[in-house]
């Protein structure tokens, strides 16, 4: 192989990070390297990282390979003792072009590998300008990074440290330059993005920020936000709800469970009653809402009824997309000390959370037949709406903007019949 390629793993925040790691290698001259972005949410995801480093080796026995990303910050020994890995790079370091061109020469000892700092001495993140994200036709962008908050299960905060924002200005001309490269829908993320903002003066919020881009920037066609903890959602959130058709009707939440004693033992900060509400708020606003959903099975000291509890809150939401994680435990986080569920009974919870996600998605395919759509069509044969239901596009062309009639689905998508078509 020749140049540098990029293996991604985990959250949106990580695919525009390995734009960012791509741009920086190339500007280091780096050449015959293969960078392997880790997720750490999961021991599932450490695991898929291995393999694929692996792999890797075998497909490219010549080629420099360089892991970074969250597994590699808190897990940062286990990736350097692989025979299969040249350097280890931290969330910090994996941003910089000198990282890159001071790795270690070929067969150095674990140690000699390492090039990881103390992420929680991390107090800013620097804008990366970005102008293409690739193989994707929308575009995200950072606007946050870090999270203050210290769930019981998460081991994110180790591997991204404190919660620190962009400044307004710098997200803006971010997002300028996309859209001055083509891209219509921008996707605003981040770790912990509804807290954007708290460390910037005036102390900005991400509803504000939202509202500021589409105002500055009037060619944005789509704007969306990557996972919000609803209980931090603002007022110029709300507003935006109810009176901006540029910002999509589609919320995916940072909801992890349905049951108010697990959600202290979780230690998040809403209760039931504050998820339901804000959904029952959104949809009286602008009622197409849809809602995504991040829950987790099997956590510890979960009984059946507490179980329940979480498939409930997932149906009477009506949560049309949902994210079931099997509960993991990651060392050195509180609830890894708590008693633990057999595997077993995890794997067959998380399997039931699923099947009761996949009848709501049913459900919320079967209520958008007959109805029009605008899509933006993607790379793969199918296209989004606004409300972030995938529609079977074969023959459409990737970025396009078209008007179509849901006509039916076939249980994983909609079909439909283009009515217009309106290039971006």
């Amino acid at each position: 192989m020749s140049g540098v390629e990029v293996i991604t793993f985990g959250c949106r925040l990580n695919t525009y990070e390995s734009e960012v790691m791509r741009a920086e290698a190339e500007k280091a001259g780096l050449n015959n390297a293969i960078l392997v972005n880790t997720c750490a949410v999961t021991g599932e995801a450490v695991r898929q990282a291995r393999q694929a480093i692996r792999r890797a080796r075998r497909d490219n026995p010549h080629a420099r390979i360089i892991v970074t990303g969250c597994a590699a910050q808190t897990e940062k020994q286990t990736f350097a003792e692989m025979a299969e890995v040249d350097a280890v790079l931290g969330n910090e370091e994996k941003l910089k072009s000198a990282s890159y061109r001071a790795l270690p020469d070929f067969g150095v000892s674990a140690e000699e590998k390492l090039r990881v700092n103390d992420i929680m001495s991390v107090r800013a993140t620097a804008p990366q300008m970005i102008r293409h994200i690739d193989g994707h036709v929308r575009a995200f962008i950072q606007v946050q990074n870090g999270c203050d908050h210290r769930c019981t299960f998460c081991i994110i905060p180790y591997g991204r440290g404190n919660s620190r924002s962009v400044p307004m200005g710098a997200v803006v001309e971010q997002a300028r330059n996309l859209v001055e490269s083509g891209y219509c829908e921008i996707v605003l993320t981040g770790v912990d993005a509804t807290s954007y903002g708290a460390d910037l003066p005036g102390t900005p919020t991400l509803g504000l920020l939202a509202k500021t881009l589409l105002k500055q920037i009037p060619e944005i066609r789509r704007l969306r936000l990557s996972s919000i903890d609803s209980i931090e959602a603002d007022q110029h959130l709300m507003d935006l709800i109810a009176d901006e058709p540029r910002f999509m009707p589609h919320l995916h939440l940072s909801l992890q469970h349905g049951d108010d004693m697990i959600l202290k033992r979780m230690k998040r900060r809403h209760s039931r009653a504050d998820a339901i509400r804000f959904i029952e708020d959104v949809r009286r606003l602008r009622p197409e809402t849809s809602f995504g959903a991040d829950m987790i099975a099997g956590f510890p000291t979960e009984t059946e009824e507490m179980f329940a509890n979480a498939v409930g809150l997932a149906q009477e939401a009506g949560i049309a997309h949902l994210h079931v994680f099997p509960y993991s435990a990651r060392p050195g986080t509180p609830a890894a000390r708590m008693p633990q569920l057999d595997r077993s009974l995890v794997k067959e919870r998380a399997a039931g959370l699923r099947e009761a996600g996949q009848r709501l998605h049913q459900t919320h395919l079967n209520g958008m037949v007959g109805t029009r759509q605008w899509l933006l069509v993607e790379n793969n044969g199918l296209a989004h709406t606004e409300n972030f239901t995938f529609v079977a596009a074969p023959g459409l062309r990737p970025r396009d903007l078209v008007q179509v009639a849901i006509t039916g689905h076939n249980g994983k998508h909609l079909d439909m019949q283009l009515l217009a078509a309106d290039a971006a």
